[in-house]
């Protein structure tokens, strides 16, 4: 008969090199266990059931079930869970303000609260989702990103949101469509999601649910996002281009990542994704009613003839190009204009060097309808 469990490799070994062993090697060893290697020095306990066997429900087969007889694992369960509980307290702790401050300000050059606040809410439903987003694919509708536990992120862990902007994949590991622009945000930086983070764990818990989207067959079907990610979705960060200047350097960042322009900026092809080729360059596909117009320094059809100042001058609103502002980009003016003015400049200097192309919407006065 076969042993109820195949003996570890690593047991046989010296006990020099027993000892040695890291946590990572130990989670490596059972089968079935997956997730990120546990930081050196910390303690790596085995999965436990209901019914206090471990690597039941098909975690880890069943010589972990019988782990229990090896020396020392009840020892690793409670050191495991004392240093889950102090984690767990460590991220109770209030953040750094300065942090929070940090969060804000990026939350305003994201424009998160005109997607993930209904029109009309009032303040005590910000960012508590419901927005509809009409698009090609059907409606969708923003979520609910305040820490309420059950309709918002409250029961997130940072890594779950990290993974959320940087893979597009939610705590439950189902994809997100890619009208949450995580395509854009993949280009944060680790400690501009962390300052973000931050600044959302000190909003107001609303306690509204979501909304589901309304979409046929076969969009309705998230696991064609896999494949889709394959083809469109390069993961971040956004690394400064060498030989830049910082000022341009910052611009791309705002721009590309966080601000996310080309989102709304430039045409899609029919999997949904940014068409690369014409990024900024504007399209006749309507965003709430309205055209996008081309921002590419063309002459004829973009922001040729428009100065750095011309263009820095409309996203703080001021002058009569700020005037023309229509549709969903005065949403986006309100928040630019509460950005540094050297940010503003640089996203400015970034837009006015990229290639010139050739759009179907002209930015009018900037607009006679430019929209987000």
């Amino acid at each position: 008969m076969e042993p109820a469990f195949a003996r570890p490799r690593w047991l046989d070994r010296p006990a020099s090199v027993a000892r040695n062993r890291t946590p990572a090697d130990a989670r490596d060893a059972l089968p079935g266990i997956s997730g990120p290697a546990a930081p050196p020095g910390s303690k790596v306990a085995p999965a436990v059931d209901s019914t206090g066997r471990v690597g039941a429900s098909g975690t880890g087969g069943p010589w972990i079930r019988s782990a229990w007889r090896l020396p020392g694992a009840a020892a690793l369960v409670v050191v495991g869970t004392l240093s889950a509980h102090a984690q767990a307290k460590q991220s109770a702790q209030p953040p750094d303000p300065a942090a929070v401050q940090r969060g804000a300000y990026l939350l305003t050059a994201a424009n998160c609260a005109s997607c993930h606040t209904l029109p009309g809410s009032g303040s005590a439903h910000q960012l508590a989702g419901g927005r509809a987003l009409p698009t090609p694919f059907g409606v969708f509708f923003s979520p609910n990103i305040t820490p309420d536990p059950i309709h918002g992120i409250g029961g997130w862990t940072f890594g779950d949101f990290k993974r959320a902007l940087r893979r597009g994949v939610s705590p439950s590991n189902t994809h997100y469509y890619p009208v949450f622009p995580y395509t854009s945000y993949t280009g944060m930086s680790d400690s501009d999601i962390e300052d973000l983070w931050a600044y959302l764990g000190s909003v107001p818990p609303v306690s509204q649910p979501n909304r589901p989207h309304e979409l046929g067959f076969p969009y309705s079907l998230r696991l064609a996002m896999a494949p889709w990610k394959v083809l469109f979705l390069d993961q971040g960060p956004l690394k400064p281009e060498p030989g830049r200047p910082p000022e341009w350097n910052r611009g791309r960042y705002l721009v590309n990542a966080v601000a996310h322009c080309a989102d709304c900026h430039a045409p899609r092809n029919f999997l949904g994704a940014v068409d690369r080729g014409r990024t900024m360059s504007g399209t006749r596909e309507r965003l709430e009613g309205y055209e996008v117009p081309n921002i590419t320094p063309d002459i004829q059809t973009g922001i040729g003839r428009w100065s750095v100042g011309d263009v820095t001058g409309l996203l703080a609103g001021r002058g009569m190009r700020a005037m023309h502002v229509g549709g969903p980009m005065r949403e986006v003016v309100r928040n630019t204009s509460r950005l540094s003015e050297a940010d503003r400049t640089a996203m400015a200097v970034y837009l006015k060097s990229l290639p010139p192309r050739f759009g179907e919407v002209k930015p009018g006065g900037m607009m006679g309808g430019m929209c987000h």
